[in-house]
């Protein structure tokens, strides 16, 4: 099987093999599963060491004809915002995985579940047509959506429906946005379109159909993006499905599924139709900064823990779209903005990739917590864990503060980079979100006092310490937030320009 194809299908091969294997069989099944999923991060380190970041563009490249008839191809490539995307898939998915163990129904349909869901989100960072892209962007809801409504909480099954409709709804505008676009060019090529895009042909051709035709295409893509990462206001299905879903669930979610969209900017929309995002930048970065502010806002008001970390998901994932908007708004139209949007896209990336750590971290730390006190996970019912709990608090500690964005830890350094861009392309706007920022703090460190400071309180008496397994979750995690703070270029130097 060719490489690209192999990080893609191998997960998908595991989760055929576990069909295959006795219901309810969790003593076997679950290793199984864990040895496919973690096959996307021998993958990656192996493409780590193989991809040439000197060259740049497209590399490892299969390229077949699949349905002459519509000119559409099997069409895999890599660069470095893939490897980057691949590599955290890598790290986050075994982990999500391993999170699950503690539940103790029907292991081997929850592994099938997560490696289906985990090949679909592989499909979408290295697919180059659309029309394989769009079916492993839609195959990742399936099984994200048993996930959550088998094992959720509570609010699961209103929270699985709302966020299959939310999404899905999303795609579907962007499937019709594609379809005119086909219409116009004859390609659902990514490559293709953009070499088109670049040439200034796209746009012609797309306007002999009509005169508002671009800007309805760009709009189609634009909304089934925007609710994938999402952008506020299309942000109101992530806070139940965060909460209700098992803390695995709540990982992959927020670490990998949340960066698909973030990703289809980049991919997609930047590079085929920057002329209407140019356009359309001022308003997208004032919704940007809503997500930025109001998200740290929303999150300060929550006493449900998984909730409050589930906004500052759109907190931090709002600095990315800040930092692409305001590049798309104002980047090149000075003689020194080179500088500051080359920090801008490198923040972008570093965000992506440190976010989806840290978060991920957090959500398995709180459910942990939910674990050992029957579901309790509210900032009231804690208190003095630092006391009953020290390598917990530790863990936790170090991925809180790295979402915080404090120096020495992986955090710092993607916020740093974008605000260092966005103040030199759009001074206004980075100075707005620095609003976020503080709120940011404000609600971690009372998070963090709250729950780990103080005398001992509510629930604190039924936690103990982390167990061996969890540490194998957490202790990774919490190096490579050490690392990535003091050596961020072990990541730059994958996707350099």
């Amino acid at each position: 099987m060719p490489f690209l194809s192999s990080i893609i299908f191998v997960p998908w091969l595991g989760a055929l093999l576990l069909a295959f294997f006795p219901r309810g069989d969790n003593r076997l099944s679950r290793p199984v599963a864990l040895l496919f999923s973690a096959s996307t991060l021998v993958l990656a380190l192996i493409a780590c060491a193989s991809y040439d970041s000197a060259k740049g563009g497209l590399q490892f490249v299969e390229q077949h004809a699949w349905i002459d008839a519509l000119n559409i191809q099997y069409h895999l490539g890599l660069d470095g915002l893939s490897l980057l995307l691949v590599l955290l898939t890598g790290l986050v998915a075994p982990a999500a995985l391993y999170a699950t163990w503690s539940i103790g129904r029907d292991g081997r349909l929850i592994g099938i579940l997560f490696l289906l869901l985990q090949g679909a989100a592989l499909g979408v960072f290295l697919a180059l047509d659309f029309f394989h892209w769009f079916i492993f962007w839609e195959l990742s809801l399936v099984p994200a959506f048993f996930l959550i409504r088998l094992w959720g909480g509570k609010g699961a099954p209103r929270a699985a429906y709302q966020f299959v409709i939310y999404t899905m709804g999303g795609g579907v505008f962007m499937l019709l946005a594609f379809a005119a676009l086909y219409a116009a060019t004859g390609t659902f090529d990514f490559v293709a379109l953009e070499r088109m895009a670049a040439e200034g042909s796209l746009q012609a051709a797309l306007g002999s159909l009509g005169a508002s035709l671009p800007w309805l295409i760009f709009g189609g893509v634009l909304l089934g993006l925007a609710v994938k990462v999402p952008l506020f206001p299309f942000h109101t299905w992530l806070p139940s499905a965060y909460a209700e879903a098992p803390a695995g669930a709540s990982m992959f979610l927020t670490g990998v599924m949340s960066k698909m969209g973030v990703y289809g900017f980049l991919r997609i929309l930047a590079p085929l139709f920057p002329g209407q995002l140019h356009a359309a930048a001022p308003c997208l970065l004032s919704l940007a900064l809503c997500g930025v502010v109001l998200g740290a806002f929303a999150a300060l008001r929550q006493t449900d823990l998984k909730r409050m970390i589930a906004y500052s998901s759109v907190n931090h994932l709002s600095y990315c779209l800040l930092a692409l908007f305001a590049i798309c708004a104002g980047g090149g139209t000075r003689a020194f903005a080179q500088a500051d949007v080359d920090s801008a896209y490198t923040g972008i990336l570093l965000q992506m990739f440190n976010h989806g750590l840290s978060a991920a971290a957090l959500f398995y730390c709180i459910g942990i917590l939910e674990t050992r006190t029957g579901g309790l996970r509210g900032i009231g019912d804690f208190g003095g864990l630092r006391k009953v709990a020290p390598v917990f608090a530790l863990f936790c500690g170090v991925a809180m503060f790295s979402s915080l964005g404090l120096p020495g830890l992986n955090g710092f350094v993607g916020e740093f980079l974008i605000f260092r861009g966005v103040f030199g392309i759009v001074p206004w706007a980075a100075s707005v979100a620095c609003v976020g920022l503080l709120i940011t703090a404000l609600f971690l460190l009372t998070f963090w006092q709250r729950v780990f400071h103080g005398p001992v309180a509510g629930a604190t008496e039924k936690v103990t310490d982390l167990t061996a397994r969890e540490l194998v979750v957490l202790a990774p995690a919490a190096a490579l937030m050490l690392l990535l703070g003091v050596w961020p270029q072990l990541l730059i130097n994958l996707f350099s320009r």
